[in-house]
């Protein structure tokens, strides 16, 4: 069995896109900004995502990393029951567990299809091939808990911290949204974050490189961003030039930044604070 990592206050988070659409271009990912935006409005940010098609090893894989890292990560997509969808068997199989039909998300699948019979104004036959096939939908890694789902009462789920939503943005932004304000409430605004950059014109990044490696020298903790661009409408060819991390450490770094970048004799255009 995969062994998950203690939880820490210092926590990082992850993302997990599955489907093979989203690699096609069938569709376009829509979850990540929501989750960078979800963060944000919490303090909070997103520290690295995956994307990953419908092959069950490559998921497998992906979220046997997700389970070992101890971050929290939210997987979007897979968790169906069609036959593209290897999301749930792969979450157990990364953690070495067994598949069992959860109680709680059992009632809640009946729940639903009993709604959707009334909706139709048909009886509910429980027995019926479809409604049973309907079930594996709740079937889920051994010790898992559910996610509820306010769009259409089929759960999600979690094991530890890393949890488990349809593909569908309707219904996956509100769990995750849940998820953040009903586990982790004690983590907003625990890690203070800052970006500050300025538009450099008229200079290479080959030039501006050893000032960048100085900089995070001299601060450690801080990250130097370099963000070119060749075809902006107002400013044309130029370097968005940064720094980011934690606001105490990010004011000093930008400070040697500035004076660095003006020793050199390049044109500066204007400041940007994030």
């Amino acid at each position: 069995m995969t062994q998950i990592p203690a939880r820490s206050e210092a926590r990082d988070f992850g993302l997990v896109i599955v489907g093979d659409e989203i690699l096609s271009g069938r569709r376009a990912d829509k979850h990540m900004p929501k989750v960078i935006e979800l963060l944000a409005a919490r303090g909070l940010h997103l520290d690295w995502a995956e994307y990953v098609g419908d092959e069950p090893a490559r998921i497998t894989a992906t979220l046997r990393r997700a389970f070992a890292s101890g971050d929290v990560v939210f997987c979007c997509g897979g968790i169906g029951a069609t036959p593209d969808d290897h999301t749930r068997e792969c979450a157990a199989r990364a953690l070495g567990v067994e598949l069992e039909l959860h109680p709680r998300a059992e009632a809640l699948i009946r729940e639903r299809m009993q709604d959707l019979a009334r909706e139709q104004g048909q009886p509910y036959e429980p027995d019926r091939p479809d409604n049973v096939h309907r079930l594996n939908m709740g079937v889920f890694p051994r010790g898992a808990r559910i996610i509820p789902n306010p769009y259409n009462k089929i759960p999600g789920f979690s094991v530890a911290d890393v949890h488990f939503v349809p593909g569908f943005p309707v219904m996956a932004w509100p769990m995750i949204e849940w998820l953040l304000d009903d586990r982790y409430p004690h983590l907003f605004g625990g890690r203070p974050y800052a970006e500050k950059s300025v538009i450099v014109l008229g200079s290479m990044e080959a030039t501006l490189t050893p000032l960048m490696e100085r900089i995070e020298h001299d601060h450690p903790g801080v990250k130097v961003f370099s963000l070119p661009s060749v075809d902006h409408p107002e400013y044309g060819r130029h370097i968005d030039l940064g720094v980011k991390g934690d606001p105490a450490r990010v004011e000093p770094a930008y400070a040697q930044l500035l004076a660095g970048l003006k020793a050199l004799g390049v044109g500066l255009g204007p400041e940007l604070v994030r």
